[in-house]
Parts: structure tokens; C-alpha cells; sequence
């Protein structure tokens, strides 16, 4: 045995063993990073490991029976013992051994402080500091916030499939009576009710939805009893931190929602929560009232005509019965103003804005600290006629009673756009898709917003997670088309607008779509026959007829939407009428800002004033309205937004100024970014009109119309010249 380790040590086996072992290993690293890099199958690595395994005993085997000589390799047995240079090729090995050895732990040096990087990025939600580049991608990549839970839809055991609202209704209320509670995460209704019905595992469902802790349960309703159970689970390792059992008459379901709530905050008191966590305690009324109330709240949810008028007639029951009930006053006014016609329904704007007024005054006069009314009573001044400022204070009353208003939030978000505070509108609907991604409303918007951020490739991540949610669902074609159109694909963006429309003709978020594409693509008569379309007044003046479009815009200016009347004065001629209206409705700009402020598109608004007050030789109102033009477009630049209709403004600006260079440099970014707008630009936008004929001015515009017609030859469309 001595002898047989001596020979071997004298044919270089042993080093030639380790020579391989540690270089396979390195092999084996890199292409395990290369199959990462490239997605590989898992088979690969597998092959590749087998076939390094097993040619390590044919490595031995060669180097026990071959010799490397100064003539090449030969077979041990036919080389001269005393012409051997085994003792050579060993010192060889012994300079690889540790050549290889180096690299092995340069790797591995590089592999550790690479893993430490990567668990700094996993701290939780409230103290990771991420970019504001990064935060998007980040957050969805975090760790679940401890202090979290999510309420997933209690089972219906009642032997009527009818009863499913109730038992909905009891899982919405303990999560509401949750939401309560500032310094606890609660996963949005939306998204925990997309579970319903799957007999998904919890991890899984906790991963999904960014919660630590899951409340689960059944309702079984027979004649005036109920029995509630219900449990609290630790999604980590499935350990059950609480579980009851109520049996109660249904008069009692309050007390119910109030024992299992308390319940739940008491065992997170002791875990999670620092502090005392104040009692719940829902409001009472009626059992008969409540339950219209439950039933009316999970119609107002579907956001359809016919839904929303059922909900309307169950309040209205509801209120019968008890007529101090507040909740059902709230949900009444709300359930009013999305009956308008310029929501969801058929009421005559005005009607539904004085009925949703009247239930919601109701509402805060029987209880003044009602998030759900206070919410819609934002909703009520968000418009039209646009007020953002009544409308936020009301929506940040109803946040600060509950922080876990996803509505409140959604509705908050847009008045910050509607007044330029883009960042603080971003911040909300981040926050609203972090705790509710699922959220119909708040995703098309976070769409709109990323896409105006030039994020489209994030938002496209954001809706391919959302998309296996949502099967066969027209929302996802919306969301989409948001993306394609923002980026100046229009063709596509209109086919999937039709595609939404077509699957639900109702929706007038889908019609806007379409229009929007149709817009876009040139297809005017189809803007026109519409008759809804916010482009109207454009569709009308690009087909001639200036006098028509003149009578819209006037209407949509009486109703509080200046823009339209403004532009169209201006590209026709007309700016003195401009004037006479600003100084007839305002009497300086401060009052112009507080009625009409930027938003983060731009302040086309205010550009048009100057356009005016230039052509009257106002120099003075000129200055005024540019100095302002040129803050909200830095303000709104500087808070991240990079949408095409900004850049056009920041152009028209700089063309306004006689900044020729800048504003061909920002016009360009706009086309080349997507923009299209009439085939000559300068009748839109007649801020331009003195750059007609400048060369480079006029190859932007001949780009802006071959991609026009890229897309019209798409959708089999002529196509256009100026």
C-alpha cells in the first residue's frame, strides 16, 4: 500500500485530482451564473455537473497511465524510469493548484460581499433606502413588512349560495375595522379578495401580497343565528397565532366584528404592535339595514350602471329602516355621483352632484369622523367642475381617520395631479398598488404615471404580474393600450382600446381609450361621431368646421375646462376674445392659478394666455404668464415627469421666448419620443408658426408624420401629407 501511494504521488495523481477538483468547481460557478444570465433550463446545469463528475475518475485514470514527456504524451509503461520528468510536470501542477486556488477564493470573496449587498437591499419597507429611480422595482423585491395582515374572504357555509355578500360583508368590515389602526399594514380589499374561491397556499398568497400575518375564516348563516370562526395565521411557517370560534343571534353581528377584530389586535399587540392599540368598535344599527348595507357596498364595487343602481335602491331601503345609519348615507352619495353621466350612469350630471351633496351632509352630520364620508365628499369636488382645492382637504380628513382608504388615496392622487404635485401623486399611488395591487382603478393610473415618467418597460412588468389575475379581462387590454399610445405606438394601443371597448362597451374609461387612439391616428369623423370625446373640439376644427368647435369648447369651458376654448382661440385667430374672457372671469393670475392650476401634463392653459397677451402687446401680462408657464413645467420636470405633452410645453415655451434652439431640442423630444399631433403642427400649436420653414423645424415635422403614417398603414388607413 506504501508503494501503491508512493507511485501515485510519483505520477502526479493526487495533484491532478485536486487540479480538477477545484477547477470543475470553478466551471461549475460560472456557468451557474451564465445559465442565471441567459435563463437556461434546468437541465443544463444538471448535464454539466454530471459530466464534470463523471470524468474525475477518467482524469485519474489518465494521469496514472499517461506521462507528458518532452515528445507528448505517452503510456506510463513505455517511457524510460530514468528519462521521467513527472517531477517537473509536478512542480507545473503545484503553480496551477495554485493559480486555480487564487481564483477560488477571489471568487468566493466577490460571491460573499455580493450576497451582503443583497440582504442590505431586503430590509423592511420602513427603513430601506432605495432611489427614486430604483423604489418601483425595489419595493416589489422587499420583504414583507412584519406589522401586516392581510383578510381574506370568509367562506360562506350557509346552505343559501345566496348569503356569499354576507359573508363578504362580515370579512370587509373586520378588515376596515383593522385599517384603523395607523401603525398596521392592512393588504387592500381588492387583492385579497382576488383569492376567493382558490385553494391557494398561504405563502404563496403572503408572498403575493406582502403580508406577514393572513385572517381567514368561514360565516354559516341559518335563520336569525350565525356562527363565525375565524383564525389568525403566521404566513412564514403556517403556525396558527389564534383561533375562535362565535355563535351569536344576528342581532349581535356587531359585536362579532368587535370581538374577533379585538381579538386579532391583542394577539399582534404582544408580537408586532408597540404601544396600546385603542379598542374597535363598528358602528350599530339594524340587522335588517345592515345587511342592505353590505349587499348595496359589494354592487358599488363592480362600478356598473346596473350594479350602481341596485346599490342606490338598498341604501334607500336601508335608510328607510334606520334612518341615523350613517355608512348608508355615504355610500348613498357616492353611489350618486358615479350614477352621473360622466361616471358610470345615465343621471344628468347636475342631479346626481346635488343628490350625492345632500347624502353625504347627512352622513357627516350623524357621524363627523367618517373616513367613507369624508371620501366621498373629495369624490364630490373632484368634478366637474374640478375643485382640487375642497377636494383634498376633504380626502386627506378622510386618510387621517383611516390611512387605509384605498378610494381616499386613489381620489387624493389625482387632485394632486390635477394641481402639479406629480411626486406627491406618485408617492399615493405607489403606496396603493404596494397594498393593493389588484386595485382596478389605482393600476390604470399607476400605469398612466409610470408611462408619463418614460417607465413603460416597469409598468409592462407591473401588468404581466397582474395579467394571470385578470384572465380574458379587458383591463389588462386598457393597460396596455396606456402604455403603447404613451409611447407613440399607436396602432397597437388602438387595437387593444378596441379590444377592451369590445368586451365591455360600457366602460367609458375603454371609450376614452379608443377615442384617445383615434385621436392620435388622424381617424377624426370616428373622434367626432363619438360625440364624448374630450378631443372633440380638436376633431371638429381638423375637419373644418371651426364654428361647431367653437360651440363645444364653450360648453366644456362653462363646465369648468378652459383648455379647449383657450387653444382653439388662439389657432384661430382670435386671441383678443382670449383676453376679454381671462379679465372678465379673473382678476389676476393668482385667482387664474387657484381656478385653473398646472397640472403634470403641462399648463397649456397659462401658455395660451401668453400666446394672448403677446398678440395684444401686453408685455407686461406676457412676462407674467411666461414666468409662471416656465415654474410649473421645471416644477413638474424636476418631480420626474417626462411625458411627451410636457416636453411639447417646454417647447412651446422656449419658442415663445425666441429660444429657437431649445425649443427645436425639446420639440424633437416630444415626436421622437412619441408625440403626434395634426399634420401641421403649427395649426395646433400656433406658438410655432414663426418656426415654419426653419429646416430643422420642418425635418421634426416630417419625422412626426412618417411615424403618423407607419401607424395609419397598420390599421389600413391612407396616408396623410401637411
Amino acid at each position: 500500500m506504501a508503494g501503491l501511494i508512493e507511485e501515485l504521488k510519483r505520477r502526479n495523481v493526487f495533484k491532478v485530482g485536486v487540479a480538477y477538483a477545484v477547477l470543475a468547481w470553478l466551471i461549475a460557478q460560472g456557468a451557474a451564473l451564465a445559465a442565471d444570465t441567459f435563463a437556461a433550463p434546468d437541465w443544463v446545469m444538471k448535464m454539466l455537473v454530471t459530466l464534470l463528475v463523471l470524468a474525475f475518475p477518467l482524469v485519474l485514470f489518465f494521469a496514472w497511465a499517461y506521462e507528458l514527456t518532452p515528445e507528448g504524451i505517452k503510456k506510463e509503461k513505455d517511457v524510460d524510469r530514468s528519462q521521467s520528468i513527472t517531477h517537473q510536470t509536478g512542480r507545473k501542477l503545484d503553480f496551477t493548484i495554485i493559480a486555480v486556488l487564487v481564483l477560488a477564493l477571489g471568487y468566493f470573496i466577490w460571491e460573499s460581499r455580493f450576497e451582503q449587498a443583497l440582504e442590505k437591499g431586503s430590509e423592511p419597507f420602513s427603513t430601506a433606502e432605495t432611489s427614486a429611480a430604483d423604489s418601483d422595482a425595489a419595493k416589489r423585491a422587499l420583504t414583507p413588512f412584519p406589522k401586516s395582515i392581510a383578510v381574506l374572504p370568509f367562506v360562506n357555509m350557509s346552505e343559501d349560495a345566496n348569503n356569499e355578500y354576507f359573508s363578504d360583508g362580515i370579512s370587509e368590515e373586520i378588515l376596515n375595522a383593522l385599517a384603523k389602526v395607523k401603525e398596521l399594514k392592512v393588504a387592500g380589499r381588492t387583492s385579497s379578495f382576488a383569492f376567493k374561491g382558490h385553494n391557494e397556499d398561504l405563502r404563496k398568497i403572503g408572498e403575493t401580497l406582502g403580508v406577514a400575518n393572513i385572517l381567514e375564516g368561514s360565516v354559516r348563516k341559518a335563520g336569525g343565528k350565525v356562527r363565525i370562526t375565524a383564525q389568525l395565521i403566521q404566513v412564514k411557517d403556517g403556525f396558527h397565532l389564534w383561533s375562535e370560534s362565535y355563535d351569536r343571534e344576528l342581532t349581535d353581528v356587531f359585536a362579532i366584528q368587535d370581538e374577533i377584530a379585538n381579538a386579532i389586535l391583542k394577539e399582534m399587540k404582544a408580537t408586532l404592535l408597540e404601544g396600546d392599540a385603542s379598542a374597535i368598535a363598528a358602528t350599530r344599527t339594524d340587522a335588517e339595514a345592515y345587511e342592505l348595507y353590505l349587499l348595496a357596498k359589494q354592487r358599488i364595487y363592480e362600478r356598473t350602471r346596473l350594479a350602481l343602481e341596485s346599490a342606490a335602491e338598498l341604501l334607500d331601503q336601508a335608510i328607510t329602516i334606520d334612518p341615523q345609519y350613517a355608512p348608508a348615507y355615504a355610500q348613498r352619495g357616492i353611489a350618486a355621483n358615479l350614477l352621473s353621466v360622466a361616471n358610470y350612469g345615465n343621471i344628468p350630471h347636475d342631479q346626481a352632484m346635488a343628490e350625492s351633496k345632500l347624502n353625504l351632509d347627512k352622513a357627516l352630520a350623524l357621524d363627523e369622523n367618517l373616513a367613507e364620508a369624508w371620501a366621498g365628499l373629495g369624490l364630490y369636488y373632484t368634478g366637474p367642475p374640478p375643485q382640487p382645492y375642497k377636494s383634498m382637504p376633504a380626502l386627506e380628513k378622510a386618510l387621517s381617520i383611516n390611512p387605509n382608504q384605498v378610494d381616499a388615496s386613489l381620489w387624493l392622487s389625482l387632485n394632486y395631479q390635477a394641481v402639479n404635485r406629480f411626486a406627491e401623486s406618485k408617492a399615493l399611488l405607489d403606496d396603493i398598488t404596494d397594498r393593493d395591487p389588484l386595485f382596478r382603478p389605482a393600476v390604470a393610473n399607476w400605469v398612466y404615471t409610470m408611462a408619463a415618467m418614460d417607465r413603460g418597460s416597469e409598468a409592462k412588468v407591473q401588468v404581466g404580474e397582474i395579467a394571470p389575475f385578470w384572465p380574458d379581462d379587458p383591463k389588462i387590454e386598457q393597460l396596455q393600450g396606456i402604455i403603447d399610445l404613451e409611447e407613440g405606438n399607436v396602432a397597437d394601443g388602438l387595437k387593444h382600446m378596441n379590444t377592451a371597448l369590445a368586451k365591455q362597451p360600457t366602460d367609458q374609461t375603454y371609450r376614452a381609450g379608443v377615442n384617445q387612439g383615434s385621436y392620435l391616428s388622424h381617424q377624426y369623423d370616428r373622434v367626432n361621431d363619438d360625440g364624448l370625446s374630450p378631443y372633440i373640439v380638436w376633431a371638429l376644427f381638423n375637419l373644418g368646421r371651426s364654428e361647431e368647435a367653437a360651440l363645444m369648447a364653450q360648453k366644456q369651458a362653462a363646465d369648468g375646462v378652459v383648455a379647449p376654448l383657450f387653444a382653439l382661440l388662439n389657432a384661430s385667430d382670435q386671441s383678443e376674445l382670449l383676453v376679454q374672457y381671462f379679465e372678465q372671469h379673473w382678476s389676476d393670475f393668482a385667482a387664474f392659478q387657484q381656478a385653473v392650476p398646472p397640472s403634470i401634463w403641462g399648463y397649456r392653459e397659462m401658455a395660451d394666455v401668453a400666446l394672448a397677451y403677446r398678440r395684444a402687446g401686453n408685455q407686461a401680462r406676457f412676462d407674467e404668464a411666461m414666468a409662471l408657464l416656465d415654474a410649473a413645467s421645471q416644477q413638474t420636470l424636476a418631480q420626474g415627469s417626462r411625458s411627451n405633452d410636457l416636453q411639447m410645453l417646454v417647447a412651446v415655451y422656449h419658442a415663445m421666448a425666441g429660444e429657437n434652439e431649445q425649443a427645436l431640442k425639446w420639440l424633437a423630444q416630444a415626436i421622437d419620443g412619441g408625440l403626434i399631433v395634426s399634420s401641421k403642427i403649427s395649426k395646433e400649436y400656433p406658438y410655432f408658426r414663426e418656426l415654419d420653414g426653419n429646416a430643422e423645424y420642418e425635418a421634426i415635422q416630417a419625422r412626426m408624420i412618417e411615424h403618423l403614417n407607419r401607424e395609419r398603414a397598420e390599421l389600413g388607413l391612407d396616408p396623410v401629407t401637411t
